[in-house]
């Protein structure tokens, strides 16, 4: 169903369109936590071994989000550009940014599996991945990378959806791929005991059947909307125009695992328990601050499509409603994350060690206070985003990532772990208040470029 969503109550109409893409985050992330429960528990004939596979998934785990990055830079800059156009009742050329998007996608996916197959080894030894998780480490990372094209149309085709004010279609080739992988998950680790690349395998399999169904169902959507005469299939204006929401996005994203990448070298130094507790640490901090970018992402949509329109007072209530909505959704994490810390990182494994369970439970209890400060930051970054002032939204995310990397090299050698406990906080906070700023500035309405 595609909504527009410059007419009717912003309030409402953000609610009912981000509610879908809320929950398809919600399944999206339960899926990736049973990955590492499922290795973290199964994946072994001990404990020990257990802790050794959820190290070994957690390993590679920044690597993947720097190719899911990239997939989401894409997802921004063709998602901005379409909606603007859908806002302007520009169908010929809106069909013509949605094929330029989607043979620009498969193209990069093909570059980045054949770059990222050949450079795998080397990545995870410049990470510093200890001997006794290197090989499965290795293994993961090569089986994901291979299903690359369907994680990067799968990722274009949901930006497209959420363009056109289509949330609900994505959330249901979500839910089916999330129940698909976990029960793959089950099947391929335990009565067929592959370990880790059962993980892998399975997100896999049901990543491409989701991506597949996507594309099919896109195509057959896109020909009901009537248009004077045919769309050219690919437009080098229309590319351009793309890349230049895109390209600043992918370079953010990218930065910013990148960071992550640097991080992860720190903490693989400390030794597989560490990294067992830190990698479920992750995951769960992951699934709160994916709630609260999908909520942005929703925003950003609702700012461009009324930006296209004209109609840039209806942001600022639209923003409001995102902000009411974030602080429901982080009631829930608030209560898992600092009362139940303990038991949130012991379900990643059958018996996890102190170590491990101290590491992860400490970094859950500093994050999650700081979430309401982070949803400020995605709040306003969606509007930025949306209203293609990508200078100021690259600013404030930067600020973030460089503050986080930066207090981390410093005080890991006098603090140990502990330096991550302050690092997270402190780029979130200044990071935020920089969002703001823009945000109340209100340079986006200027900013937004003109589709010419």
């Amino acid at each position: 169903m595609i909504t527009d969503l410059t007419k009717g109550k912003p309030s409402s109409l953000l609610w009912r369109f981000t509610l879908p893409l809320l929950i398809s985050i919600i399944f999206q992330q339960m899926y990736n936590i049973c990955d590492s429960v499922i290795a973290g528990n199964f994946a072994g004939a001990t404990p020990a071994e257990g802790e050794l596979a959820l190290a070994a998934v957690g390993a590679s785990y920044p690597v993947t989000m720097l190719f899911i990055q990239i997939a989401n830079g894409i997802n921004s800059g063709c998602a901005v550009v379409i909606s603007q156009l859908f806002g302007a009742k520009e169908y010929v050329r809106m069909k013509t940014a949605v094929s330029t998007s989607l043979i620009t996608t498969i193209v990069l996916a093909a570059i980045l599996t054949v770059a990222g197959l050949f450079c795998c080894d080397p990545i995870m030894t410049a990470l510093h991945t200890k001997a006794e998780i290197f090989d499965a480490s290795a293994l993961y990372l090569r089986i994901y990378i291979g299903g690359l094209i369907f994680l990067f149309l799968y990722n274009v085709c949901t930006g497209i959806f959420t363009a056109l004010g289509d949330s609900k279609t994505p959330l249901i080739f979500l839910i089916a791929s999330s129940i698909g992988n976990i029960i793959l998950d089950l099947i391929m680790v335990i009565p067929m005991q592959m370990g880790v690349a059962g993980v892998a395998w399975a997100t896999f399999i049901a990543q491409g059947i989701s991506a597949v169904l996507a594309a099919v169902t896109l195509f057959f959507r896109l020909k009901k909307i009537e248009i004077p005469h045919r769309s050219p299939m690919f437009s080098n204006h229309m590319l351009r125009t793309i890349s230049r929401i895109a390209i600043p996005t992918i370079c953010q994203q990218s930065f910013v695992s990148v960071g992550n990448l640097l991080i992860q070298g720190l903490v693989n130094d400390m030794g597989p328990a560490i990294l067992a507790g830190y990698s479920a640490a992750i995951k769960l901090n992951t699934f709160a601050v994916n709630i609260m970018a999908c909520i942005s992402n929703g925003v950003s949509s609702f700012a461009a499509q009324n930006i296209g329109a004209a109609k840039p007072e209806r942001i600022h209530a639209g923003y409001k409603a995102g902000a009411v909505f974030t602080l429901i959704c982080l009631i829930p994490f608030w209560i898992g994350y600092l009362v139940f810390a303990d038991s949130m990182i012991g379900l990643f494994s059958k018996e996890p060690s102190a170590e491990a369970l101290n590491a992860g439970a400490s970094l859950l209890r500093a994050c999650a206070p700081f979430y309401a400060v982070l949803g400020v930051k995605l709040l306003s970054d969606g509007v930025l985003r949306g209203g293609g002032a990508i200078r100021s939204f690259m600013a404030s995310t930067f600020s973030d990532l460089l503050l986080r990397v930066v207090i981390s090299y410093i005080l890991v050698p006098f603090m140990g772990f502990a330096a991550f406990l302050w690092a997270w906080p402190i780029g979130w906070t200044l990071s935020a208040g920089l969002a703001a700023f823009f945000y109340f500035r209100g340079n986006w309405r200027n900013a937004s470029f003109k589709i010419g």
